[in-house]
């Protein structure tokens, strides 16, 4: 049977709400009434029915801004029947995190349970996670880290291991538009006893603009309903209010890696409208656009390589462009660069060459140069046979010296190199297979 949780808890309603932002004292007090996280939080879903009988654990909660991370683990506090102690991995330290687990162990020994929430808990040290972990493991605490990044980039082993993850996700523009109504509607806690009116498409706007994030759109509403004239918000007072708005970015963590990824497999696959959204994506999140130049210019020697060589002078044509206008005309080079790197013909049979080449090196060890190529500019070289038997192969018929071993002995015959059919190395095998059997007819074997 369920445990009934308690009506109220100080967690759940402050003492004084008259300062608080429209965001804070809208925040839901029961599960049923928080948005989105249907995956998490529906019914019949397993951690819904442990926190309905009470049953609560150590977690990580993942996912982006707004999606509901503090508020839930607000409500694990709340139907525990705990103390909820929040701290900041931005703002606190040691000595708040020494003093967080000393009251807490003081409630324990009491018979009082306690939530620790830790808020960005991946800007914590590798010594501060470890902190937790023996209150963890005696049921001192009850452990709810919230982070944005990769928990299994940025969180420690041990806390992993004594943690279940979570993910939840951006809140989609319908369940932010029914937060939105709930804030006008609720008189308590809301907008209600302003009576406000909008245009039909505001709370879709909103909702919109706030790109997943509950905060940011009540944030929004708030806004506007301060602007608003005689109780009505009006088309011209929204664009003002959304007006600059940025999409959701972070420079170093995960979202930026996703994109940067995403941008480079749409190169890769000749998809040049993917590749134009992810660059503009990119550099609307405020990515260094030198950044993006390095990284073309990458995907060219490794992802277009000898099909298309035009594609390596003009990504250093497109960076120093850059380099010379900024922004944002310097942007359209980048953009005309990644349109061009996405519709060129791709190979990559160099860089699985140079692979090869590598792991040949590293099981063959030192070889010896061949006498013949060796070079000999002393009497002595030349007495003890260093470059004897060279053919200068611009001496020689046709320009190639078919029968001289430039290989180690033991390596004689070896093909590194395996030119795709696509561009200009589509003529480029046409040669090399030609030169490989020519070479094998008249050394006498069968090499090609």
């Amino acid at each position: 049977m369920p445990r009934k949780p308690a009506n109220v808890t100080p967690s759940l309603l402050p003492e004084s709400t008259a300062l608080q932002p429209l965001a804070e004292r809208m925040r839901p007090r029961r599960l049923e009434q928080m948005v989105g996280q249907r995956r998490l939080l529906a019914p019949d879903a397993p951690l819904r029915q442990a926190l309905e009988a009470g049953k609560v654990y150590s977690m990580v909660l993942w996912g982006p801004p707004g999606c509901g991370k503090t508020t839930l683990a607000r409500l694990v506090a709340h139907y525990a029947e705990a103390e909820f102690v929040a701290i900041s991995a931005v703002l606190s330290g040691v000595a708040e995190v020494r003093q967080a687990l000393a009251q807490a162990e003081a409630r324990y020994a009491q018979g009082l349970r306690s939530v620790l929430f830790v808020d960005e808990v991946h800007r914590f040290n590798k010594a501060q996670q470890d902190a937790f972990l023996p209150a963890i493991e005696r049921g001192i605490i009850v452990f709810i880290g919230a982070t944005t990044e990769n928990p299994s980039f940025e969180l420690n082993s041990a806390l992993l291991s004594r943690c279940r993850v979570h993910v939840l996700e951006a809140i989609s523009e319908a369940d932010i538009v029914v937060a939105l109504q709930q804030a006008l509607d609720d008189g308590e806690r809301g907008l209600g006893a302003l009576h406000l009116k909008l245009h039909d498409d505001a709370l879709q706007a909103i909702a919109q603009a706030a790109d997943g994030d509950v905060r940011r759109a009540l944030t929004f509403l708030e806004i506007a309903s301060e602007l608003a004239r005689d109780g009505v918000i009006d088309r011209d007072t929204l664009t003002r209010v959304l007006a600059e708005r940025t999409r959701r970015f972070d420079k170093g963590g995960e979202q930026f890696y996703d994109q940067i990824s995403a941008l480079h497999k749409s190169v890769r696959s000749s998809d040049p409208d993917a590749a134009l959204y992810w660059l503009t994506r990119m550099l609307d999140g405020g990515c260094d656009p030198l950044y993006l130049a390095r990284r073309m210019l990458r995907m060219t020697v490794e992802d277009i390589g000898l099909a298309d060589p035009r594609a390596w002078r003009m990504a250093l044509d497109a960076w120093d462009t850059y380099e010379r206008l900024g922004s944002p005309e310097g942007e359209l080079g980048l953009a005309e660069l990644v349109v061009y790197l996405a519709v060129a013909p791709k190979s990559n049979a160099v860089y699985r060459a140079l692979g090869e080449a590598r792991r040949v090196v590293a099981e063959t060890g030192t070889l010896e140069v061949p006498m013949h190529l060796r070079n000999a500019p002393t009497k002595l070289m030349k007495e003890l046979g260093y470059s004897k038997g060279y053919q200068y192969d611009h001496d020689v018929q046709g320009g190639v010296a078919l029968d001289q071993q430039c290989l180690p002995d033991v390596l004689d015959g070896l093909q590194l190199y395996a030119p795709v059919e696509r561009g200009l190395e589509l003529r480029i095998k046409e040669k090399l297979d030609a030169l490989r059997a020519a070479r094998a007819r008249i050394r006498g074997g069968d090499k090609a």
